[in-house]
């Protein structure tokens, strides 16, 4: 039997993040990264309803030579840990390397599905960026906007619900799962 999952961005969604001339840009290091206060129990009411909680996260800055592998696991040891994640999925890859795993290609989420058995078609995912909503369209999946006010504007393609945090996100997903609990946002 297949398992539904919900996908989750990292820098934006779980953790704050750094923001530069309207972008937003990951933390300089796991000291630096701070987790949003709602994501924990965000996450496991996620989990109580029967979700895996993976997060697929772009991380180009591997690839620009800013930032090494090592300190981007770092970042995401500490989001898996106090978070209790299932799986995170991280492209170091920046747009010219062509790899199929860099959002909006759907790549990470399908390398998440097949290793755990998820059925797209009942998964979510939740992104602050446009291509994390293309990514989710891309793969199969329903998908959440959380609406920081980046410069960039959101999403070409609409999600199938906007909001302002990954707790108010839950809820949607909560509320919009047959037989499951409720979850409100903090």
């Amino acid at each position: 039997m297949l398992q539904r999952a919900v996908f989750l961005d990292r820098d934006g969604v779980l953790n704050i993040a750094v923001m530069q001339n309207g972008k937003s840009r990951p933390p300089l290091d796991a000291a630096d990264l701070e987790i949003y206060p709602e994501a924990k129990e965000a996450v496991a009411a996620l989990h109580r309803a029967g979700y895996l909680a993976i997060c697929v996260t772009n991380q180009p800055d591997v690839a620009r030579g800013a930032r090494t592998l090592a300190e981007v696991e770092a970042m995401n040891q500490k989001v898996f840990r106090a978070l209790n994640l299932n799986d995170i999925f991280t492209c170091p890859h920046d747009d010219k390397d062509g790899c199929l795993c860099r959002k909006p290609k759907p790549g990470m989420l399908l390398a998440a599905a097949q290793k755990w058995g998820v059925d797209i078609g009942a998964s979510w995912m939740v992104g602050d960026r446009k291509g994390d909503i293309a990514a989710g369209r891309n793969a199969g999946c329903r998908t959440v906007f959380i609406d920081r006010g980046y410069a960039e504007g959101g999403p070409e393609i609409p999600a199938d619900h906007t909001c302002r945090s990954v707790a108010d996100a839950a809820a949607f997903i909560l509320k919009n799962t047959p037989g499951e609990e409720t979850f409100s946002a903090p």
